[in-house]
């Protein structure tokens, strides 16, 4: 039995807990279907027992549920026992900041809009220990140095491996002219972004003032396509910590709010132009 499931072993639990509940069964019933107790189904929905790929798919014909590429998707979120990178870190860091890396590696494609700061998977090295150093709740020195080797680990993993996950980033201009550590370290960041956004799976759109207010502005939102919509996922980093949302309504609230804020985004030649004209004037 586990006592500290990762995320995705819980986001497996809630998914069979949605097909349960749809069905209309409790899970004193669904565990009778099975020829089990309720227990065992409160466990695999809670992510403390683990559950076959097999025992995914009885389930689900109980559950009546017609979606077959949803089951083989839930199936298959079962079989990855393997200890992922991340897992070197899980002394050093909240378990938040592991269940983002496990999201990233499994996730089909990763979108993000930012306001105020350069999304982390595109920070070069000196711009993010800049953003670490002003952490609102002061961290150690090896606190730094172990965040920065893992935003460096995820970048590294998701972009410079082979088959890099497709990423779109969508940035307000107001992070583009921050001049985080200081000219230098900002015309670097720029000059970064620059470069990665020469590479075919990375897309990287601007947001101008000029613009004006907008849907979402003022908050940043990051999305990670699973292999199906209904396991996609949507990360907040918020004040009080990292969130993760995926109950249907919230993920179809983020994704209209994701296509308005693309509909007034700059395409990326426009963008490449603009990002120019910033490092100019530094």
């Amino acid at each position: 039995m586990r006592t500290n499931p990762t995320g995705r072993q819980l986001r497996l639990g809630t998914e069979l807990r949605k097909l349960r509940e749809r069905a209309g069964l409790t899970a004193t019933e669904a565990g009778q279907l099975l020829g089990s107790k309720q227990a065992l189904i409160s466990n695999v929905e809670a992510g403390r027992a683990g559950v076959s790929p097999e025992r995914v798919r009885t389930l689900a014909c109980h559950y009546d549920c017609p979606d077959k590429a949803l089951v083989e998707a839930i199936a298959a979120m079962t079989g990855d026992r393997k200890r992922g990178w991340w897992e070197e870190y899980r002394e050093l860091l909240t378990r938040p900041l592991l269940d983002l890396a496990e999201l990233e590696h499994h996730a089909q494609s990763l979108r993000g809009a930012t306001t105020a700061r350069v999304p982390g998977l595109l920070q070069t090295r000196e711009y993010a220990l800049e953003i670490f150093r002003q952490a609102v709740t002061e961290l150690s020195p090896p606190d730094i140095e172990h965040r920065l080797s893992f935003r460096i680990k995820r970048q590294t993993i998701l972009f410079h491996e082979d088959n890099p996950t497709p990423y779109e980033a969508i940035v307000h201009e107001a992070a583009l002219r921050m001049k985080v550590g200081g000219p230098t370290v900002a015309r670097q960041q720029l000059q970064h972004m620059l470069n990665m956004s020469d590479r075919d799976h990375i897309t990287l759109r601007a947001i101008t003032f000029d613009v004006g207010a907008y849907p979402g502005s003022g908050q940043s939102i990051y999305f990670a396509h699973g292999p199906v919509p209904q396991l996609d996922t949507v990360h907040l980093d918020q004040s009080h910590g990292l969130v993760f949302l995926d109950a249907e309504a919230q993920l179809h609230k983020y994704r209209t709010l994701f296509e308005r804020v693309e509909a007034v985004a700059l395409d990326p030649g426009k963008t490449r132009d603009l990002i120019h004209n910033v490092m100019r004037e530094l």
